[in-house]
């Protein structure tokens, strides 16, 4: 059984949460075309990585935003479940950065980051573990950037089943060298694919390093996105999942999973 998903390496119009809703649902579309089942974007992909942005209220969304339309009408449309990234304030004012899953049956699930750092910690309230999505009968776990820089995270995924580990990243030019090891660590720590979506472009303060892709179960680069927009997609193997954890049973190998 394969699970084919796009990964969307984007440059977004700054602050336009409905601009950036439009442009993910066109994204969506082609991704499904593509025979994609899920669809990956970056961190805060609706805004852009910007955190003085969120001084405005128009930044963030709820949800029943109607901004999001066109992407979650998409997701309905093509069957794809596609991870969007937003600041999401719910109901009782907990403030997240948040990875809205946009699932086929037209429902949303929020996910929040569950580590956060520097002035993010002034704006956002931490979330706790998240659920795995069911993806084309995959189960899926959702990440969002430092995520992947702490172990216990995708261990923690691993323990609850996880197949896939999708991280919403921004990892700089600075961080070239730690996307790859940290996406490549934690699928060979747990047997696991890795998929990460990063930022094309520049932002305030920052310059991406591109670097989008997958990392097989044994921790090798399966794809590799260059610095520019565009999306990537890659086809995973059930097969080879439960083949390499096999082997490791075998071997008396213990595993998060």
């Amino acid at each position: 059984m394969t699970l084919i998903v796009a990964v969307a390496q984007i440059s977004v119009e700054f602050g336009d949460v409905a601009a950036n809703a439009r442009t993910s649902a066109a994204l969506i579309q082609e991704a499904s075309e593509s025979g994609a089942k899920l669809a990956l974007f970056p961190e805060l992909s609706l805004t852009g990585y910007d955190l003085a942005l969120f001084d405005d209220p128009a930044a963030w969304v709820g949800r029943d935003d109607p901004r999001l339309d066109p992407a979650r009408k998409a997701a309905q449309n093509t069957g794809v479940t596609a991870v969007v990234g937003a600041a999401y304030r719910h109901e009782d004012g907990t403030a997240w950065i948040a990875s809205l899953a946009l699932l086929p049956d037209g429902e949303i699930h929020v996910h929040g980051k569950r580590y956060l750092h520097g002035r993010e910690r002034e704006l956002f309230r931490p979330a706790g573990p998240g659920r795995l999505l069911e993806v084309d009968g995959w189960r899926v776990a959702l990440a969002i950037c430092y995520d992947a820089g702490v172990p216990a995270h995708a261990e923690d995924a691993a323990r609850r089943g996880a197949e896939v580990y999708a991280g919403s990243v921004l990892y700089t030019l600075e961080e070239t060298r730690r996307i790859d090891l940290h996406f490549g660590a934690r699928a060979m720590d747990h047997r696991m694919y890795g998929v990460a979506a990063n930022y094309a472009g520049s932002g305030p303060g920052w310059v991406s390093c591109g670097g989008s892709g997958a990392w097989h179960p044994d921790g090798t680069r399966m794809t590799q996105a260059p610095a520019t927009p565009g999306l990537t997609t890659v086809s995973l193997s059930r097969a080879q999942v439960r083949a390499i954890r096999d082997k490791d049973a075998k071997a008396g190998y213990p595993r998060g999973a």
